[in-house]
């Protein structure tokens, strides 16, 4: 499986009897799958099945579905109304008797009201069901499209991710390479350190600065924070190799990269030490904005 970004877009555009229809979908990062539709009315049954088939497509994102249905002039029903029809002649038959008048003619007998009724055509049960069957399809369609959008974006984010794991690697290394860890390196600035404290006051105990030396020693060792941190990258690696839904997963470890790097700055007990320490924070943060958008 491969990554998968939460940005896609698609539209699916479709003809059936004297309906035209079009289906857009937009996708963005979200914290869980968040599905809104804007349908025409009376599209509820269609809504129902269109969510449970985004529901088995996609885990995550926020998801604006829109649907637009316009149905073609169709011409009208016209029929005459023949009760309506029989009573206006039969009651001209009686007045003809009484009032000497033309014979009325067909334009004039069409012309009352009642006579003639127009409908528009109305779309039948079955007319209904093919057009509930053509969106659904078109519908499919236009997830499957969404979702290769997506697929192709995740697959240049992984790219991305891979990059600035590789760069998180170089740096921990260099952190871990760094002079002032040699534990020579760390016992001169600590003899130093406390030469000057003697120097300053002679009443101090050699012995208790001399403990207090070796509990700095042990708070400044970063080996537990880079051990880590090459943890967090192999599973890194590992997550974006496996693909599917990790963006959760991925998430957890760049807050776990942050908070390691946090630790080993404030640990830092040279300068050049600490510039590497930041320079992870920063690669870190990038890590973590795009792990933002995998699904």
């Amino acid at each position: 499986m491969s990554v998968t970004s939460m940005t896609g877009f698609a539209r699916v555009e479709g003809h059936t009897g004297a309906n035209r229809w079009a289906w857009e979908i937009k996708t963005v990062n979200s914290k869980s799958l968040d599905v809104r539709f804007r349908l025409p009315p009376g599209m509820d049954a269609v809504e129902a099945a269109a969510r449970a088939a985004l529901g088995s497509v996609f885990a995550r994102g926020s998801c604006q579905i829109g649907l637009l249905v316009k149905r073609e002039a169709v011409a009208p029903v016209v029929r005459i109304n023949h009760s309506v029809l029989d009573a206006i002649v039969m009651a001209m038959s009686e007045a003809s008797q009484r009032v000497d008048a033309a014979a009325p003619r067909l334009d004039g007998l069409f012309a009352i009201k009642g006579v003639l009724e127009v409908e528009e055509q109305e779309e039948d049960d079955q007319g209904r069901a093919a057009l509930q069957a053509a969106l659904l399809e078109g519908f499919t369609k236009a997830v499957n499209e969404c979702a290769e959008m997506r697929q192709r974006e995740g697959a240049a984010l992984a790219r991305v991710l891979f990059g600035r794991i590789d760069e998180i690697e170089a740096l921990t290394n260099e952190a871990e390479i760094n002079p002032a860890r040699q534990p020579a390196a760390v016992r001169e600035k600590l003899a130093t350190q406390v030469a000057s404290l003697l120097d300053v006051s002679k009443s101090l105990d050699p012995d208790r600065l001399h403990q207090e030396a070796i509990l700095l020693a042990a708070k400044a060792d970063i080996r537990e924070e880079l051990d880590r941190l090459h943890a967090h990258i192999g599973a890194a690696r590992d997550l974006l190799g496996k693909g599917g839904a990790v963006g959760r997963r991925l998430d957890f470890l760049a807050q776990e990269f942050n908070r390691e790097v946090n630790t080993l700055c404030s640990k830092a007990n040279d300068v050049s030490l600490t510039a590497t320490g930041l320079s992870l924070k920063a690669v870190v943060e990038q890590f973590r904005e795009q792990v933002q958008n995998i699904e």
